[in-house]
This record gives structure tokens, sequence and C-alpha cells, in this order.
């Protein structure tokens, strides 16, 4: 189960078609390009922890973050999980990467950890090689848009395009269709909730942001994760957009510490 704001309890809805005809202007190709031989797109990746300042990119700039909206309660966006004591999840943004992906792949499967994978619609099509080796390993996959936009800046259509597209793409290379949502920034528009609700789509932001995406150094990811994670925590961390070594280097030493402190890892 998940929290929303407000405490709100949550469940994952259905599998989502979210098939529906796209904008002529948005349609996806569905014809991959060269499979795991482009190199990877750079999109943008979190706001801060303090949920304002999104990481310096050639994307534009998040608006202020919008109110959601009261008039779809089902739709809010869930900030911690809740399966008893000590259970966090571990969720990883902005990937597909073909160099950043399958170390940290391979570091959840040393220590058994599922996580949750949100991946921009572009890379998957970039990579999806790699993406099916994240479904195969048993990981969720969350719809992190096609193309890492600023949804509080687009009308409807545009999104409904971004997010449709994306589920378009994963579900082309997995044969899996997302459940789950997650705004780029976690900047939420009502827009945006409404069409998760509508698609039964379950928003998903996150509780703790080590800020990994501004390369702080690893001893400070990893000082952040653990002083701030506690019952009920989704971490933020991030495979793509960028040089991750940092993110690698700190989830080798941050899941062991968190394992033994007594925290089991769910995904979302």
């Amino acid at each position: 189960m998940l929290i929303g704001a407000g405490g709100l309890m949550l469940g994952v809805a259905g599998a989502v078609g979210c098939q529906n005809q796209r904008l002529a202007a948005g349609k996806l190709d569905q014809t991959p390009g060269p499979a795991d031989s482009r190199p990877t797109p750079h999109p943008a990746g979190s706001r801060s922890g303090t949920r304002a300042t999104p990481r310096p990119s050639a994307h534009p700039k998040p608006t202020a973050h919008p109110t959601p909206t009261d008039t779809v309660p089902s739709a809010k966006p869930v900030y911690y999980v809740d399966d008893g004591p000590k259970t966090i999840a571990l969720t990883i943004d902005d990937g597909p990467s073909p160099v950043y992906t399958p170390q940290i792949l391979a570091i959840l499967d040393k220590y058994h950890v599922t996580a949750s994978f949100s991946m921009v619609g572009e890379n998957v099509t970039y990579y999806p090689s790699v993406a099916r080796d994240v479904a195969d390993a048993g990981h969720m996959i969350v719809n992190h848009t096609w193309d890492h936009a600023d949804l509080a800046r687009l009308t409807a259509k545009q999104t409904e395009a971004e997010i449709g597209n994306a589920t378009d793409a994963i579900h082309h290379a997995t044969g899996r269709a997302p459940t789950i949502f997650r705004a780029p920034y976690g900047a939420w528009s009502k827009t945006t909730l409404e069409y998760c609700a509508n698609q039964n789509l379950l928003p998903l932001d996150w509780s703790v942001d080590p800020q990994d995406w501004a390369r702080p150094g690893v001893s400070k990811i990893v000082s952040n994760i653990l002083k701030n994670t506690e019952t009920g925590s989704i971490i933020l961390e991030h495979d793509g957009g960028g040089d991750r070594s940092e993110t690698v280097a700190a989830l080798k030493i941050v899941i062991p510490r968190l394992l033994d402190r007594g925290y089991r890892f769910r995904a979302v």
C-alpha cells in the first residue's frame, strides 16, 4: 500500500492500456533506433530535496509546484509506502542507460533487493534490451514521460502524448504496460493528475532525495539517505541523465547498511 498527500491510502491500480489514439504530432514510432547503439540523451532529473529547484539541463526550468486538485481524490501523489515497519522503496529515475542500469541491476541482484525504475520513453526506444533486462529481473517499471518534459507547462493533449507515448514504448520493449507514473521534477499539475485518474495510473512521488543528479560526492549521497530514511520512505536515485558513477558507488554502500539496520525493500 502507498500513502499520498494528507495520509490518503492508495493501492496500485490494474494494468493500463494507454493505447488510445495519440496526437498525430506526438505519435510514437514503434520502430526503435539501432538497439543499444545511440548515445543516452541527457534528460533532466528531479527537483531538490526542498522540492523546488531542478538540476541544470537543456530542458526548460520547471514552473512552481502546482497544488493537486481535490476533485480527483484517487489521483493524489504518493510519498510513502505502507507495508509494515522498516519497509522502504528504492526508485531509480531517467534511464534506461546501457552504462549505469546494468551496474545497478547487479547491485540489486547481489542483495536481493527489488526496486522501481522510472523510465523515459525515448531512452527505452534507444535501449530496449536494457529495459527488458530490468523487467526480466522482476523490478517495477514506472512511466516517466516520453522525453522528461515539464508537464506543468503543457496542454492536456501534450500531456496525454507525453505519458501515452512512454507507455507505448515501455510496452513495446518489455511486453508490460506500466501502472505507475512519476512526473519529471515532481511537477504535478491538475491536468496530469486527472489524466492519471482516467488511465488508472498511480502518481508516484518520493520522500528522500539525496540529489545524486548533482553529483555532490558519494559520501554526501550516502549520508543523506542514511539520515533521512525511515519506515515508509521512498528513496530517489538516478541511472540516466548523465554520469551516474557516484550513484552506483553510493548504492554499493547504502543498500547493505540499510539492510543491516533491518529495513526491507519493496517495489512501490
